[in-house]
């Protein structure tokens, strides 16, 4: 029988390991921590049943992935849930950029900009479901759908800030920084609308949605896949050396490039050793969770209810934070992310004790302490929630690689997201899931088309492997 070996038990190994395993093949997963999830792992640190989750946390990408739903984890347990609003960018003023599940609702919050905004995104959330699979899979390739991609294609090569020229309204320019800014870029750099389309349109498309019982249901229900199609999973075994690893007809690595480097070693092409050993990280994340009393109170009433909320005040104030990190240099206002899946998935909470989740972007390897300047950025635009604040707890860049190796430097991208990177992978090829090794393959986020917990750098690696076997698809 025809075996494979998938080193890392995050969403994308998870992923091509299902998929090998659907296709027929003998499939065991190695990981190296006592669970498997990667960046869709949870804990209760704080309060025993107050769940927060690892690292990712909600999934418009997710909902719609191709290769999720060819998986039918829905079937397995999965089940998505969303909150009454989708994501709010509050302002100093107390009004806020306001994302909601219709493009229509979303276009009349945003006053004299809802025709620009209605003109931009509503054709590629019409499509999304057609669009997917050519947005989010390996770009160097014949589109399915070659006038949609384009017509989606043409305006992320821009630089968000250029793109934000298309708005009047503070509004609507802080909305489109804030969801662009999910590419830890500074948004004057092309292609960093690529992402914040992305987004949009496959939020609209589905909705920002979680996943209920934390993002760790994700992991749980692609383990249950495997194990229906014979495949099994090992943890707390860390692969330090290829020469270690049981013999397989195709190796599948949902690791950075450093670490196949290390692995490989001398065994590696020396081009392709050489271009994982330089790859290239990309801005950290500093994580602070929180357990709030009664929520938080934001001044903003779309806030309230909001899935995630950015904060960054207006745009101009993002791009220089966005700058400042890429630059080596922590902003004394950061971007912060904050999550409230528990207003889509009430079973999080502990009464009327709330987990609320927030990270704020950091240079690499940031060794300070960005608790107070997280909690500034709360406070600024929910003020009274310290009172509120019940326990917390502080994940630094360090804490995250350390529960990673993938993160490092705090890097939950898995890379810095510059057009090659996007476009090539880790390194110069067709086929970006190649390592030089034959049989060896990346399915990491590292990979085509990058981070989110949707398991579709796995699909690409596993249909690569499958093709390098002569296997065909399930």
């Amino acid at each position: 029988m025809t075996s494979a070996v998938v080193v890392g038990g995050g969403p994308n190994g998870l992923t091509a390991a299902a998929l090998l395993a659907k296709a027929g093949l003998e499939v065991t997963v190695l990981e190296a921590a006592d669970e498997v999830g990667g960046g869709t792992r949870g804990h209760e640190a704080i309060l025993p049943g107050l769940l927060h989750d690892h690292c990712s946390a909600i999934h418009p990408m997710g909902v719609t992935s191709p290769a999720f739903r060819s998986l039918g984890l829905e079937h397995h347990g999965l089940r998505w849930r969303w909150p009454d609003v989708d994501c709010a960018h509050p302002l100093d003023d107390g009004t806020a950029g306001v994302l909601l599940r219709s493009v229509e609702d979303t276009a009349r919050g945003l006053g004299a900009d809802g025709d620009r905004y209605r003109a931009l995104v509503a054709p590629s959330a019409r499509r999304w479901d057609a669009l997917a699979e050519d947005v989010m899979g390996p770009l160097l390739r014949v589109p399915d759908h070659p006038l949609l991609l384009a017509r989606f294609g043409l305006p992320t090569a821009l630089p968000a800030t250029a793109l934000a020229r298309l708005f009047r309204t503070p509004r609507a320019q802080a909305l489109w920084a804030g969801v662009a800014a999910h590419a830890f870029r500074p948004l004057s750099h092309p292609f960093t609308s690529a992402v914040g389309l992305g987004l949009l349109a496959s939020g609209h498309a589905a909705g920002w949605a979680v996943a209920e019982g934390g993002s760790r249901s994700i992991a749980h229900a692609l383990t249950a896949v495997l194990r229906r199609y014979g495949g099994t999973v090992h943890t707390g075994v860390r692969v330090t050396d290829h020469t270690r690893l049981p013999p397989a007809d195709v190796t599948l690595l949902d690791l950075d490039p450093g670490q196949v480097a290390c692995i490989y070693g001398d065994r590696l092409p020396p081009r392709v050793r050489a271009a994982y050993r330089r790859f290239r990280r990309g801005p950290g994340a500093f994580k602070v969770d929180l357990a709030v009393e009664g929520g938080v109170p934001w001044t903003n009433e779309h806030a309230r209810r909001a899935g995630t909320v950015h904060l960054g005040g207006p745009l101009a104030e993002v791009a220089r934070a966005e700058r400042d990190v890429t630059a080596d240099r922590m902003p004394e206002r950061p971007f912060v992310l904050v999550g409230q899946q528990y207003l889509a998935d009430p079973s999080r909470s502990v009464g009327d004790v709330h987990p609320v989740w927030a990270y704020a972007h950091v240079p690499n390897g940031y060794d300070g302490d960005a608790t107070e300047a997280i909690l500034r950025q709360i406070e600024r635009f929910a003020p009274g929630v310290r009172e509120r604040v019940v326990g917390h707890h502080v994940t630094r860049p360090a804490d995250l690689a350390a529960a990673n190796p993938n993160f490092a430097g705090g890097d939950i991208l898995t890379g810095a997201q510059t057009v090659r990177r996007l476009v090539l992978g880790a390194r110069l090829s067709l086929d970006p899931y190649t390592t030089g090794v034959p049989g060896v393959l990346l399915c990491s986020a590292a990979t085509p088309p990058g981070a989110g917990a949707h398991g579709m750098c796995g699909a690409g690696a596993a249909a690569s492997a499958l093709r390098h076997l002569g296997v065909p698809p399930a």
